[in-house]
């Protein structure tokens, strides 16, 4: 008896749980990762740099520079910061990849979403940051100058369509055509709704006052309501398919590692 129990003993001692923890370790991490980084990005957009909610679009050039010498230190604080974090926006990118590889919709859709969000980055952020630094920098640079930075940053933050747009559409196709459910599908058209908010941003372009503007209701706030909403629940989904994720026995982790 005291043979039989030592041999079951030393066999449970030989499960390879490692595995299992080290996967509930880094799925949590990044979880909890993504919700500093967006915390971290409100904070520099929103609250220093002032880029959201955005200064109006119908201004002289006077008024710009006007506009860049009173927010100057909070831009530079703020967009500095941004700047030292911008590397964060693949974390998310890389959770959301993550979970598409695991659906049954295939990993190139996971990958498409990836490669369509970094490119998004540069015209969605990046250059935002950098011709407002620009503006700032230089503060006595001439108007026209200072006039064409503050619309180029402003155009660019909200008016980048194409990269975001083509995203969020393989994310939806995904979700629908996924049959492992990481996703609901009600998800989808959550997503959709991103898309739609993509296509009538394009306005902007060819307005400066009112709805259509780049500050306007349904240009911009509708907007940032969807994209709140989407976010929102992305995380209680994300918690949701983690938990979900991590509860996988060692051996599902073995299976796949042998594929």
């Amino acid at each position: 008896m005291t043979d039989a129990g030592s041999a079951l003993a030393e066999d449970r001692s030989e499960e390879p749980a490692e595995p299992e923890r080290k996967g509930k370790r880094e799925i949590w991490i990044f979880y909890w990762l993504f919700g500093v980084f967006y915390t971290a990005l409100s904070v520099g957009v929103c609250l220093l740099g002032r880029a959201t909610p955005p200064p109006r679009p119908d201004v002289t050039e006077l008024q710009a520079v006007a506009w860049f010498d009173k927010h100057q230190m909070g831009i530079q604080v703020g967009f500095v910061f941004l700047l030292v974090i911008a590397g964060g926006a693949a974390i998310s990118n890389g959770i959301i990849g993550y979970f598409m590889k695991r659906m049954s919709s295939g990993k190139m859709l996971a990958y498409a979403y990836i490669a369509a969000m970094g490119v998004g980055a540069i015209p969605g952020f990046q250059v935002l940051l950098v011709c407002w630094l620009t503006a700032t920098f230089r503060p006595d640079r001439d108007p026209d100058v200072m006039y064409l930075l503050y619309d180029l940053g402003m155009l660019s933050y909200n008016g980048s369509l194409g990269c975001f747009t083509a995203a969020y559409i393989v994310v939806a196709i995904a979700i629908l055509y996924d049959k492992n459910r990481i996703f609901p599908k009600w998800f989808a058209y959550v997503t959709i709704w991103q898309v739609v908010t993509e296509v009538l941003a394009s306005q902007m372009w060819l307005h400066h006052s009112g709805a259509f503007a780049w500050n306007g209701m349904i240009t911009l706030y509708i907007a940032l309501v969807v994209f709140g909403l989407w976010i929102v629940c992305f995380l209680a989904l994300f918690r949701k398919a983690a938990a979900a994720e991590t509860a996988r026995t060692p051996a599902l982790y073995e299976l796949e590692g042998t594929r």
